[in-house]
């Protein structure tokens, strides 16, 4: 058994995401000790930004008249698949930014889907948590509520193209203690860490037990 875990927080020494995911490792950990887990952090080590665009030009000419750098990013968008199918659970954590998918995220995602073919089922029935941490709060009824165009592209991406065996762990209110405006939610933020923390565990266990 191997389990692989990307990370896509800019700040990883505070990462609200991190910590859920650290929770959630821990349950695999101790129900398959000495097993392998492989790491990818994207937040400190990100994917040049011109790869995509050199993969997906490359896809269009001749194999014989790719430039060096065509063929790099070619071999790393293979290298970033294979490394994903070759894991037996999957660990992702992935913070709201900007309303959006994380631009390091994105592109990994394109990369993966880019090596091909790009309906591939690259996580099929293959047990997968998604833990996505977001600054303010985006339920119903708020002024934020539909903003999140993050996790539903996600969970399209995780569980309706790739068919993983998708959990998500979500926390909301982050920001609180940081931006002063929201010093007002100071107790609903408490009691939203604490059920993330608590969901974490609990998808971690039963995740494990797969």
């Amino acid at each position: 058994m191997s389990l692989f875990r990307l990370d896509a927080s800019i700040l990883p020494a505070t990462s609200a995401s991190a910590e859920l995911a650290d929770l959630v490792e821990a349950e695999w950990s101790a129900a398959h000790p000495g097993e392998p887990v492989v790491r990818r952090h994207l937040g400190t080590d990100p994917l040049p930004a011109d790869v995509w665009t050199l993969v997906t030009i490359a896809g269009f000419v001749p194999e014989d008249q790719r430039t060096p750098a065509q063929r790099d990013a070619l071999a790393l968008a293979a290298e970033l698949k294979a490394e994903l199918a070759a894991a037996d659970a999957v660990l992702l954590a992935v913070p709201l930014y900007n309303w959006g998918v994380s631009q390091h995220f994105k592109t990994w995602i394109d990369l993966i889907i880019a090596a091909g073919p790009a309906d591939e089922a690259v996580l099929k029935d293959k047990p997968t948590v998604l833990v996505t941490v977001r600054g303010g709060g985006y339920g119903p009824g708020t002024p934020r509520e539909g903003w999140d165009h993050s996790t539903p592209y996600l969970r399209r991406i995780l569980a309706d193209l790739w068919q993983a065996d998708l959990a998500v762990v979500e926390r909301e209110l982050t920001l609180v203690g940081v931006n002063p405006v929201l010093d007002h939610l100071k107790d609903v933020a408490a009691e939203r860490h604490a059920e993330a923390r608590d969901a974490a565990r609990r998808t971690g266990r039963a995740w494990a037990a797969k």
